[in-house]
């Protein structure tokens, strides 16, 4: 049995001239044939994805994917608001862009600004109705692209499964990635 690296991250063993997968705990070896397959799929996922939803919503309705993320985040906040802060952890975005993206959407009435009623130095990025009426009307295209470019591609048998398993994987990330609650009341 030879040992052989077969790509990135991956090695393989050779039996009687084939290759076969290694499996390994060790968190440093090598990904058997399909850990690498479902890494590298959820790589070019993580990339792909996004672009095509983002193509989809700005071609049905005009609106970005991130300025709908922002504006679906502030829906589903307490006092429909949130810090600018915990708004650019929420959206994934840094705090130069999302002061960019909220200037647009503050520009087209779809978003207000306020100071923080506590902290004079943070800004509130506030909901409109408009902004939720925009964000209403622009769901169903986003709802669209999601069945179209996901769901209506797996096998809904595994979908409850395929949640859990993920759901396993994000939550632990979830703490380096989500708003503190607390810090989201305005001013009024």
């Amino acid at each position: 049995m030879v040992l052989e690296c077969a790509g990135p991250g991956m090695a393989r063993t050779r039996k009687g001239g084939q290759n076969v997968p290694t499996t390994s705990q060790d968190p440093a070896g090598p990904l058997s044939a399909d850990e690498e397959r479902l890494w590298r799929s959820l790589q070019r996922l993580l990339v792909a994805l996004p672009r095509a939803l983002d193509e989809d919503l700005l071609r049905a309705t005009g609106l970005s994917l991130t300025h709908y993320l922002v504006l679906m985040h502030l829906s589903e906040a307490d006092g429909t608001c949130m810090r600018m802060t915990d708004l650019a952890t929420a959206t994934a975005l840094s705090a130069s862009r999302i002061t960019r993206v909220v200037e647009n959407l503050r520009g087209a009435g779809l978003v207000a600004k306020r100071r923080h009623c506590t902290d004079a130095r943070g800004t509130v990025a506030v909901l409109t109705e408009a902004g939720r009426e925009r964000l209403r009307s622009t769901y169903p295209a986003h709802l669209a692209s999601a069945r179209r470019r996901v769901m209506d591609r797996l096998d809904p048998a595994l979908v409850h499964r395929l949640v859990e398993e993920l759901q396993s994987v994000a939550d632990p990330l979830r703490a380096t990635c989500e708003p503190s609650r607390s810090t989201t009341t305005p001013t009024t």
